[in-house]
């Protein structure tokens, strides 16, 4: 049994770690808008732009969880920390959209720190406390909305190229905050006879597939709404960038910080219950942020009568944060599942599941503006949203009535254990 000190420790480090390299993962989501500015992008450059550190972050996610099995959460999330720190600091000497390409590919690097963090932190905790304690790992998708606190201000006293310097310094110093809290337990490692193709050929289990499915609407959508919503409030409502990024924080920061909720939450009633629940809100509330700004004119026997139809900025911000709730408490349900079904395989697991996710947040950016770009309606990317999470509800519900024929497939009638999932 691990310490509970140990275990304390090593959730603490190892949160502020991931919390620092998820700032700097969506670090594009502000410090874009003047690049865009700068170098005259159009809306699907600037998601491309936005969309690069997601890529690599998502694509190193399956070795970084293979690793993590083998080596340990903690020398791999090191040194993952490390590798990141001279690309973020050359950010600021980029002078060309490929410049920020190709650096952006190196910085997101630190994006895959999630499928290192995940597996080492739930290894320290007993089963019925891990999804509990990957909730308040996750809970460093906050990051996200520190970045919209610190970068705007820091643009604002010396222009967007100090950001990627202060960012570089962040990261050094997180990374030795990291290495002196936390801990190594190599009974956590997957024993040396096993081989890497063992590891990945479970992945063909379709029940994977069916997280991944799930993973790329909670954790891609939270991804890609947290590149796009600075910029929507900017354009939309004619925000400054400092008060757009403020409101946009609505949306990140319970979208990270109430992970830990999530994982409360599916440890007390099922993954499965959650996952489904959260998809229904995501459902109601992008349907009403799917509506465009409108003005339209009736005929009445008074004479012509105008209406307009349309969220202003307080209703469309709460609405935001509703989605914000609901997608960290779903980020945590899926990773219960995995928890529940894979505790001696989580790394290779949460690996491909985190890929799913994170490619889900790569794709977005660049849709929202390819759909910006033809169709001129801002509210085209929950538009988008709205139909993934069509498809994920209409998934759901066909598998679980195949399942489980006899339970309605509105709500399970009791917690769903793992042979569930």
């Amino acid at each position: 049994m691990s310490d509970p000190r140990k275990a304390n420790g090593v959730l603490a480090s190892s949160t502020l770690a991931f919390t620092v390299c998820f700032t700097i993962w969506m670090m594009f989501g502000v410090i874009g808008i003047p690049i865009k500015n700068a170098l005259h992008l159009n809306e699907t450059e600037f998601g491309l732009l936005t969309a690069m550190p997601v890529l690599t972050g998502s694509l190193i996610r399956v070795p970084l969880g293979i690793w993590t099995d083998r080596y340990g959460g903690r020398i791999v999330f090191f040194l993952l920390m490390l590798s990141t720190v001279i690309p973020i600091w050359l950010i600021s000497y980029a002078h060309a959209f490929w410049h920020f390409l190709v650096l952006g590919l190196f910085v997101g690097l630190a994006g895959g720190s999630f499928s290192v963090g995940t597996p080492y932190v739930a290894r320290w905790f007993k089963k019925e406390r891990q999804g509990l304690a990957m909730g308040v790992f996750g809970a460093g998708n906050s990051g996200a909305a520190v970045n919209k606190f610190i970068a705007p201000v820091l643009i604002a006293s010396a222009g967007w190229t100090l950001v990627p310097q202060v960012y570089a310094g962040l990261m050094l110093a997180a990374a030795l905050i990291f290495w002196l809290g936390s801990a190594t337990d190599p009974s956590h490692q997957v024993s040396s006879d096993t081989r890497f193709m063992d590891q990945v050929r479970m992945l063909r289990d379709p029940r994977v597939w069916r997280y991944c499915q799930y993973y790329s609407v909670v954790f891609g959508g939270y991804v890609g709404l947290s590149l796009w919503m600075v910029k929507y409030y900017v354009t939309e409502y004619g925000f400054d960038i400092r008060h757009a990024a403020l409101l946009a924080a609505c949306f990140s920061l319970p979208g990270g910080v109430l992970r830990a909720l999530g994982g409360w939450l599916s440890d007390r009633f099922g993954a499965y219950q959650v996952t489904w629940w959260v998809m229904w809100v995501c459902w109601v509330a992008f349907f009403l942020l799917s509506y465009p700004q409108t003005d339209f004119v009736i005929q009445t026997v008074g004479g012509p009568q105008a209406f307009h139809i349309g969220l202003n900025p307080v209703l469309f911000t709460i609405l935001l944060f509703v989605v914000g709730v609901a997608m960290a408490i779903g980020k945590a349900s899926v990773f219960k599942f995995i928890s529940d079904d894979y505790s001696s395989n989580i790394g290779a697991v949460s690996g491909i599941v985190g890929l799913a996710g994170g490619l889900g947040g790569f794709i977005l950016p660049i849709l929202f503006g390819l759909a910006l770009d033809l169709t001129g309606v801002r509210s085209s990317c929950f538009m988008l949203l709205y139909g993934t999470v069509c498809i994920s509800l209409v998934w759901m519900h066909f598998q679980f009535r195949r399942e489980y024929p006899q339970t309605s497939s509105v709500a399970p009638a009791a917690p769903v254990t793992s042979d569930a999932a």
